[in-house]
């Protein structure tokens, strides 16, 4: 019976868990380094997209296929208008190119000047921008779409540092 019982209480969270994971977290000051520290020490690659950005559009079902060939790929999704977006609308984007589930953020933050820059000071919010951020902390930055065979290697070589 507790076993029943601690797997039913296991799923819930799960379950839980996993709703919540499609909502967009909102971005604001001082989330930028909360996204590090909970993804430090573990190779992630951070993607930067938009709703009004055309080529953001046409390259997330690529990025839906990555993840699904690489289940392990930590990546993260940050939906970086200039405007704030709909949270229902980033999420109802991220599911028809197959990221459901992935963990996303959404700037919610008026002055997104101000995220761009704590991000990255010398960005000045082209999108879309891919971050790869190896466990060593090395940062290498993909500006416009990206090649997924570049981030591929780039996968391949943390897997084999990781050995």
């Amino acid at each position: 019976m507790r076993r029943l019982l601690a797997f039913v209480a296991a799923c819930c969270l799960l379950a839980t868990a996993a709703a919540a994971q499609e909502t967009p977290l909102s971005f604001e000051r001082g989330s930028w380094a909360k996204l590090r520290s909970a993804h430090a020490g573990q190779p992630t690659v951070i993607h930067f997209w938009g709703l009004t950005c055309a080529p953001c559009l046409v390259e997330m079902p690529l990025w839906g296929r990555l993840k699904a060939e690489r289940p392990d790929l930590r990546l993260v999704l940050l939906a970086a208008d200039p405007v704030q977006q709909d949270s229902t609308r980033v999420t109802a984007t991220l599911a028809k190119a197959g990221l459901g589930g992935v963990e996303s953020w959404n700037f919610t933050d008026r002055f997104y000047e101000r995220l761009r820059y704590e991000i990255d000071p010398a960005w000045a919010g082209e999108l879309p921008r891919t971050v790869m951020i190896a466990a060593d902390g090395t940062i290498t930055v993909l500006a416009g779409v990206a090649d997924l065979a570049q981030v591929r290697a780039w996968l391949d070589a943390q897997a084999k540092g990781r050995r």
